[in-house]
């Protein structure tokens, strides 16, 4: 198994951690718009926060959960935790690859909403549906990123099958006579 120098190792590292957190920090923004959209009665805020989100979620979010993504993976295949070796490595793969697929449906309607508040302003009852539905997805997205968060930073015992088999093949064997 050959491991990331500790220099690039760190650069990932840091890459990462910068990547994931401002995903988070992002959604947090996105989700306290989603709110603004959804509550207000001013339509000049309303059209505001939808016109935000669109360029938020297109520019910002989806760029920085691909990098969470891409550099996870780095991380993952350059050091000793390997990528599907420890159970918590696969969960946080899992779940990132999920929200970046889902994201990208997500991004739709937002897309939409946009569409909509830069042609005419919206009423408190218009929408109203999709309007919930963009709150309840961010919220949804900021509970998925402290998970991953969570087990980035307890990282849960459990070694996967595969992990155990290249923990076997690395060790010396003994032989009995």
């Amino acid at each position: 198994m050959k491991l990331m120098a500790p220099g690039l190792r760190k650069l990932a590292l840091t890459i990462h951690i910068l990547s994931s957190v401002s995903w988070l920090g992002a959604v947090l923004s996105f989700l306290a718009l989603a709110l603004a959209g959804l509550t207000s009665t001013n339509p000049q805020l309303v059209r505001a926060a939808y016109l935000a989100m669109d360029l938020i979620g297109w520019f910002i979010i989806f760029p920085l959960s691909l990098a969470s993504l891409l550099s996870g993976i780095l991380q993952a295949l350059g050091t000793v935790w390997g990528l599907f070796r420890q159970y918590w490595v696969v969960i946080k793969l899992l779940i990132t690859t999920l929200a970046s697929a889902l994201l990208l449906l997500h991004l739709q309607p937002v897309t939409h909403m946009a569409g909509i508040a830069s042609a005419s302003d919206l009423s408190p009852a218009d929408m109203t549906g999709m309007r919930i539905q963009l709150v309840a997805d961010a919220g949804a997205a900021v509970i998925a990123l402290l998970v991953v968060t969570a087990l980035s930073v307890y990282k849960p015992r459990g070694i996967t099958p595969y992990g155990r088999k290249r923990i076997e093949r690395q060790q010396p064997t003994t032989r009995q006579p």
